[in-house]
């Protein structure tokens, strides 16, 4: 029953797509409606799965394969597996994506490519569930690839702009890099196991096989593997593409940035959680705890807001990964949910602003001013309360405010980073997550009171400013609801008593290589001696930072000038991105230049001039054996056949065909040699 479910919720998105790319154009509203629908109806079966799967026996899993390919004796195989994580994970993609689908329809209407825009978004989502269902890790490696190719489309759908068609280019190349690690990952695993399901991976692993006998191997493949999340997921040094990614439709950035794309890398890694030893999962933490830092000064200096939000996502999936990387499996999870539905909110949220700006500055005529810079915004909060409330929530929820969902994950997340430290050592990694939780709450509350509060740059703005339709408030609300506590526990204060941390909560074998069952308990009881402490402090730094902002931004107590100029080399170097683009653009960009041009020198100077010599030197001895052919060769030849024509001309003249001349001659001659004889 369940997988006949999860094969529909997985064609629905498969049969929008080629209704939409092939006959939207002829549908009535260009088969928006369609897509719509389609999207809608597998969230009501995503829906009907997760309670199922949930109502089922703990550790219960739904899972069907067939064979796809017979290499030799080899059969290699594809299928789907249902567990809780891939339940929960299939109604949050479809409900993202159901929400930006109808955001859309007010958002994309006057687009001349409206119908495949639709279509793309469709493809989308189905790559994005056929990541969350398969049972094996080269399936999901196709459906990988397919999440590349379809954002691509997304973020470069407005190909005409120069910068879109960049960043898709941009956004494609990165992750090729982190999926080409993800490959040789799989191939080890391959090689060692005969197998790339997940299920008789982990069993082998779980009997005691390693690749090639050795722990330092299936280090690698982890860490391998962890590089197409690095890629997905925008982490460290791989995040250069995600921020760029704005340039295509705010809905697709709220798709990609919420629950889809950048959330597919903490789902595998989720996924492979098992097969990772101590020394991988330190990796993947101290990767985690860097990428939360750079994103998050990044983003305090920030002013385009789809930008500052862009950077934002990075550090809350550096925080994601983080929590994998300590062994808080759950809570990393769990913030990825809850992540999904703020985040996404805040993405449409800035696109309902970004809308309404739009349309002010067109009735205007101005075509000079950014819609999208913060600094020509405020007072925004009396034209568009809907939108404002609802991203008030938002910022609630990713500053960590209690009452939210946000607070609930990032909570878990800091308690886990802290036992970790009390357990393990390694006390970088909670003092980087506390002094993030500060940055966010306060670059987030930036965005908010520069947005809606105090006085607009231009007051004829805001004479034309008015809400959205409702098509575009709606999936706002909803969104907002769901960034509140009580849809994943009814306790405030402590997500661990939850329906959704008790359905994720790992089975035996979610264990991770790197640490023994018998030991797991020991972490969790280290959690929750932490957890009062961390919810503390963590409701203190996140005042802190809110505290700041406001002293800053909304009451000007502090100027923001004079702090950017007292920070003065942090500050500019987060504003310039800490220069990593410049630094790829020297050393991979330009480097393949300068590389492309030496290999040209060389090819046209050296195997060029090598071929080209040896190409005289043939010909000089060509022509050397032509003469000696020509010349002495056939010579020869012409003139042994010029001394057997003379012989025979003159023996011609003896042959007189006269038997009595013949005797004559023999007479003659034997007269001779007798002579001759006789003489000797």
């Amino acid at each position: 029953m369940l997988i006949s479910l999860s094969l529909t919720i997985l064609l629905l998105p498969l049969l929008a797509f080629v209704f939409m790319i092939f006959f939207g154009k002829r549908l009535p509203r260009q088969g928006d409606w369609l897509s719509t629908t389609m999207i809608l109806a597998a969230l009501g079966l995503s829906v009907a799965v997760l309670i199922a799967q949930i109502a089922a026996p703990a550790g219960q899993t739904a899972s069907a394969s067939m064979t796809w390919l017979v290499i030799g004796t080899q059969a290699i195989t594809l299928g789907i597996t249902i567990d809780n994580i891939a339940a929960i994970m299939l109604v949050v993609v479809t409900l993202i994506s159901s929400l930006v689908h109808l955001f859309s329809i007010g958002y994309m209407k006057d687009d001349p490519r409206y119908s495949r825009y639709f279509a793309y978004l469709g493809l989308f989502s189905f790559s994005m569930l056929g990541i969350v269902l398969t049972s094996n890790i080269l399936m999901m490696y196709m459906f990988w690839e397919l999440v590349g190719i379809s954002s691509y489309l997304l973020i470069g759908f407005w190909y005409e702009k120069k910068s879109a068609s960049n960043a898709a280019n941009k956004a494609f190349i990165v992750n090729r890099v982190g999926d080409f690690g993800m490959f040789l990952g799989i191939m080890i695993l391959f090689f060692s196991y005969a197998s790339f399901s997940f299920e008789s991976i982990f069993a082998s692993i779980d009997a005691g096989m390693l690749p090639f006998q050795s722990e330092g191997w299936l280090t690698a493949a982890g860490v391998l593997i962890f590089c197409g999340a690095v890629g997905k997921s925008a982490q460290f040094p791989l995040q250069v593409w995600l921020p760029d990614a704005m340039e295509g439709p705010t809905p697709v950035s709220a798709l990609i940035h919420a629950a889809t794309m950048v959330a597919a890398g903490v789902y595998l890694v989720a996924r492979v959680f098992p097969l990772l030893t101590a020394d991988a999962l330190l990796i993947i933490a101290y990767i985690g705890a860097v990428t939360a830092l750079i994103a998050a000064t990044i983003a305090v200096t920030q002013y385009d807001i789809k930008k500052v939000l862009a950077y934002s996502t990075i550090s809350q999936l550096g925080y994601m990964v983080l929590a994998l990387g300590v062994g808080a499996y759950t809570a990393g999870f769990m913030h990825l949910v809850t992540h999904a539905a703020f985040k996404a909110g805040l993405f449409l949220g800035s696109g309902s602003v970004i809308f309404a700006m739009h349309h002010a500055l067109h009735k205007l005529h101005d075509h000079s001013t950014d819609a999208q810079d913060v600094r020509n915004m405020g007072g925004l909060k009396s034209k568009m309360p809907v939108t404002y409330w609802t991203f008030f929530i938002f910022t609630l929820a990713i500053a960590g405010v209690p009452l939210t969902s946000g607070f609930l994950s990032k909570d878990e997340i800091l308690a886990g980073t802290l036992a970790f430290s009390t357990l393990e050592g390694h006390w970088l990694l909670p003092l980087i997550a506390f002094f993030v939780a500060g940055l966010t709450a306060f670059y987030m509350f930036r965005v908010l009171i520069l947005t809606f509060h105090g006085k607009p740059a231009n007051p004829k703005i805001l004479d034309g400013i008015k809400e959205s339709p409702w098509l575009m408030t709606l999936p706002l609300i909803i969104l907002a609801a769901l960034s509140l506590f009580v849809f994943y526990t009814f306790n405030p204060i402590g997500a661990s008593s939850g329906w959704f941390y008790q359905s994720v909560v790992r089975p035996e074998s979610v264990v991770p290589f790197a640490i023994a069952p018998a030991a797991w308990p020991v972490f969790y009881e280290a959690i929750h001696s932490v957890h009062t402490l961390v919810m503390v402090l963590s409701v203190l730094i996140a005042g802190a930072g809110i505290v700041l902002a406001l002293a800053v931004y909304q009451w000007k107590k502090i100027s923001a000038d004079d702090l950017a100029r007292r920070a003065g080399m942090l500050y500019r170097g987060a504003s310039a991105k800490w220069y990593f683009d410049e630094l790829y653009d020297v050393v991979f960009v330009k480097g393949t230049h300068v590389l492309m041009r030496f290999l040209s020198w060389f090819d046209t100077t050296i195997v060029d001039g090598i071929v080209n010599a040896f190409a005289t030197v043939t010909s000089f001895l060509a022509r050397i054996s032509s003469w000696i052919d020509e010349n002495i060769i056939d010579g020869i030849v012409t003139q042994t056949a010029s001394t057997a024509d003379r012989a025979g001309g003159l023996l011609s003249k003896v042959q007189t065909g006269k038997v009595q001349t013949y005797l004559a001659l023999i007479v003659f001659s034997f007269i001779i040699l007798f002579l001759i004889t006789q003489n000797l």
